[in-house]
């Protein structure tokens, strides 16, 4: 996060325009969510996409650095910047996230939990998510989403 921890050295707590990028591992019908160590609620992998970085690359590296998990083919979820999309950290950091969201059907690695940022590290059915109170207020309406497009997509090839 080099790139934003410049930025914050200048504007201070101010709001900023932050391009992120997240990942959904998805097996067996299945979505593994991280729990926050800043504020204990549920969400993506994912974090901010460096200067030059390419978006994709982006998500890789954060799923790989929060879950130790290599994706491989990624499949984009969407696009999403709003209102809903702005957070402030615990530290008061202030951003409005425009984020680029992916799932991946296919991984490699072994789980290994980036204590820092990951309280833990869990697998919920897409059919079963937790409730909306315990995921992170941005993840929300994407989490949603997902679950709703590949639930979608299992009844179609039924």
């Amino acid at each position: 996060m080099g790139y934003i921890m410049d930025l914050r050295k200048i504007v201070g707590h101010r709001k900023l325009l932050m391009p992120g990028a997240g990942v959904f591992p998805i097996r067996d019908g299945q979505v593994l969510l991280q729990r926050r160590q800043d504020n204990g609620l549920w969400a993506d992998h994912g974090g901010s996409v460096e200067l030059s970085e390419n978006v994709e690359d982006a998500a890789r590296r954060e799923l790989w650095e929060e879950t130790g998990l290599v994706a491989g083919k990624l499949h984009l979820l969407g696009v999403y910047s709003g209102p809903e999309m702005d957070y402030t950290y615990a530290n008061g950091d202030e951003i409005s996230c425009i984020g680029l969201y992916y799932w991946c059907e296919e991984m490699t690695g072994s789980i290994k939990i980036q204590e820092e940022e990951v309280a833990e590290l869990k697998w919920f059915p897409l059919n079963a998510l937790p409730d909306d109170d315990e995921i992170s207020p941005p993840i929300r309406r994407v989490i949603h989403d997902l679950a709703d497009r590949l639930l979608k997509r299992t009844e179609a090839e039924e």
